[in-house]
């Protein structure tokens, strides 16, 4: 997984002492490595992760970077936003819009229907900004970071309640990173996309969570 501005001192995730693959992260006797590619897709996503969320075993994130093409990651930083993520935003190419809920206080910034806002033209590379880490993590993120302050805003839209067993919101609505993304890509219409990395989560998920029941199992014996 590149970083593209990383974090200096490594933060050790519980479960850091398993033995993982090292490419897909999980335990080795249910690696996922053999679905493990990239596709194309309409839209490009980029990660802005919270540190703590950078190594940790369940985090879904790096789902997508290994199953969409042009992903990219970026360390989240409130005051010292890294130089790459910078030159990313101000490149003419791409039409860049934060991922959040709808809220009242920034109702202007909200993008309703991705094909037809004047702020995502044809000619630019659509681009999904991702806060990826805890709710109240990504909550911080979207109000403390003034260099996001004049990007749009998309909401997911889906009926879809969240799938993800590793780490349960206490809110069903709340999705994973992956699942927004999957969420993202059926909007913008691109189906062979969305269900490409949806099958791959669906794997990370049930065989993650396959591993966690065994070592109960064996604690238990």
């Amino acid at each position: 997984m590149k970083v593209e501005n990383p974090h200096r001192k490594p933060f050790v995730a519980r479960g850091s002492g398993v033995v993982r693959c090292e490419d897909c992260r999980l335990p080795q006797e249910v690696c996922i490595c053999e679905w493990r590619f990239t596709v194309p897709a309409k839209c490009q996503f980029w990660l802005l992760t919270h540190r703590y969320e950078l190594y940790k075993p369940t985090n879904t994130g790096r789902l997508i970077m290994d199953s969409i093409k042009h992903t990219r990651l970026f360390e989240w930083s409130r005051t010292e936003p890294c130089e790459q993520l910078l030159a990313a935003l101000a490149d003419e190419c791409y039409a860049p819009c934060l991922v959040f809920p709808a809220g009242e206080d920034y109702r202007e910034r909200m993008i309703e229907d991705p094909a037809n806002d004047p702020r995502m033209p044809d000619a630019r590379i659509p681009v999904f900004i991702i806060l990826d880490g805890t709710w109240r993590q990504a909550r911080r993120m979207f109000r403390h970071s003034r260099y996001l302050q004049h990007l749009p805003v998309i909401e997911p839209r889906t009926d879809r309640l969240s799938r993800y067993q590793l780490r349960r919101s206490t809110i069903d609505h709340h999705l994973c990173t992956a699942e927004v993304a999957v969420a993202l890509l059926e909007q913008v219409g691109d189906q062979a996309a969305a269900d490409h990395l949806e099958g791959y989560f669906e794997r990370f998920n049930s065989r993650y969570i396959a591993t966690r029941r065994r070592w109960a199992r064996r604690e238990l014996e």
